[in-house]
């Protein structure tokens, strides 16, 4: 009789899985009454939160290079600024519908707007500008978020309002030097968050809907629509929104109208459930520039979060070896 083969191998390494920790962010800054608006509900208020006056809807965090913190007021078309002291000010307010901001090399920012399409914000000067309206003759239906690749290219989703009933919700490549960009994915029940892995060889994808992560490579060989996968399936709340990715490659998650984030190793297994007591609209994450500290914004009631990671991470990263 032959030895089975199983026995004769030598045993795999083992790896030991990383605990997931929970623990509780703390406000660092709430939006001024001052800011609030105290109109009436305009028609995105009207058709995303029928029934509610919003006194703002808080989305698309970026830090700049001083540390400072940018992020976007969806409904009100405005932009602010917040400084390390947790102070606001207003940079910029128009008729958009501003979702995304990522840093570009220069200081600018590149800007998702659900209503405008691909738009570039300047600080100095605090003036938005056109970088892409839509495509083949068309416009966007209304775009999400928005990530910037190590070569420059930029990622960005185009969801309208799709949904599991009308998969139809599009993920977007710019690429550097492009003037239109390339249709990736059309497929998506409500593509939202967006980011790329620390090599920018994978593309994490939230599809809010499905209440899911996905993952694709950035540059697949496939002809025409790359293969993509299903990272980390959420149960509970409404789905991931924002997402990012920090220099070791941990992923934050969003976790839409759940009042938690999440963070996952770069295999998957999550390492943090990060609460966000007082709020359950949480929409959107950015890792301050130091890879430890991760801000998480609450919309329902217009505040940014802080959690310092630093010590979770590293206790992740020994595991992991």
């Amino acid at each position: 009789m032959r030895p089975c083969l199983a026995l004769c191998l030598p045993p795999l390494p083992s790896r030991h899985v990383p605990a997931c920790v929970d623990i509780s962010a703390e406000v660092f800054a709430t939006l001024p009454a001052s800011f609030h608006f105290r109109g009436e509900p305009n028609e995105w208020v009207r058709v995303t939160r029928p029934g509610q006056n919003l006194h703002s809807f808080l989305e698309g965090p970026a830090y700049d290079a001083e540390g400072g913190l940018w992020c976007v007021d969806v409904p009100y078309g405005r932009i602010f600024h917040v400084d390390c002291g947790g102070q606001w000010s207003l940079a910029h307010q128009s008729d958009g519908q501003p979702h995304g901001l990522t840093r570009l090399p220069d200081g600018a920012f590149a800007l998702a707007d659900y209503r405008h399409g691909l738009m570039r914000f300047d600080p100095a000067p605090g003036t938005v500008t056109p970088i892409c309206e839509g495509v083949n003759s068309e416009r966007f239906r209304g775009l999400a978020d928005i990530a910037r690749a190590v070569n420059g290219d930029l990622w960005f989703t185009d969801p309208g309002r799709s949904s599991l009933s009308d998969p139809s919700g599009r993920l977007f490549r710019l690429r550097a030097g492009a003037s239109m960009p390339d249709v990736m994915l059309a497929n998506v029940p409500y593509p939202n968050g967006v980011a790329l892995s620390p090599d920018g060889r994978f593309v994490y994808l939230a599809a809010t809907r499905a209440n899911a992560v996905l993952r694709l490579l950035a540059d697949a060989p496939d002809p025409v629509y790359p293969m993509v996968g299903l990272w980390v399936q959420l149960s509970g709340g409404l789905g991931p929104d924002g997402l990012a990715v920090n220099a070791d490659g941990f992923v934050a998650v969003a976790h839409g109208q759940a009042g938690r984030a999440w963070v996952f190793d770069p295999l998957g297994d999550p390492v943090a459930r990060v609460r966000t007591p007082g709020g359950w609209w949480t929409t959107a994450v950015a890792w301050h520039p130091d890879g430890r500290r991760l801000a998480i914004v609450d919309a329902q009631t217009g505040s940014i979060y802080i959690v310092d990671l630093g010590t979770v991470l590293a206790s992740a990263k020994e595991q992991m070896r």
